[in-house]
């Protein structure tokens, strides 16, 4: 399914485990509660995509467009978004403990009560992201970007930025 072009396809509640996504145009496609664990999804479109309850645990998002998509309870647990663009996307109460985060742009993501324990979020964009309530207790935020300008850093658990 390698590069197929799925846009706005209604895949809620899809089992697709380990399925080959790679490049695949995703966007504004319902994936609402499907299982996409370990699914590869790099360079995947999935802009404006409703991802809400998903399970994508341990998928590799390597460079995938995830622009304002809706991942509201989903679990990204193990992840690999390494460089990928969540700018604007929802992920309240998501599931991204020890998720790789490295590079990726989160600028205006919403956070808020999302875990985020042990997330390695090197070098990140945080510009306008609100992070009220998620919880990055053992994250690694060496050289993470805009944080003076992330919302509600004083209410978010575990995290100390060096002055």
């Amino acid at each position: 399914m390698r590069g197929t072009k799925l846009t706005g396809a209604n895949l809620s509640g899809a089992n697709l485990r380990r399925a080959d996504l790679g490049g695949a145009n995703l966007s504004q496609a319902n994936l609402g509660g499907a299982n996409l664990r370990g699914a590869f999804l790099g360079g995947a479109d999935l802009i404006g995509a409703y991802l809400s309850q998903a399970n994508l645990g341990g998928a590799n998002l390597r460079g995938a467009f995830l622009g304002g998509a809706d991942l509201i309870g989903a679990s990204l647990s193990k992840a690999n978004l390494i460089g990928a663009d969540l700018s604007g996307a929802n992920l309240r109460g998501a599931d991204l403990a020890r998720t790789n985060l490295s590079g990726a742009n989160l600028s205006g993501v919403h956070l808020g009560g999302a875990d985020l324990g042990g997330a390695d979020l090197r070098g990140a964009d945080l510009s306008g992201a609100d992070l009220d309530q998620a919880d990055l207790t053992d994250a690694n935020i060496t050289g993470v970007r805009n944080r003076e300008k992330a919302k509600n850093v004083d209410k978010a658990k575990g995290l100390q930025f060096e002055q």
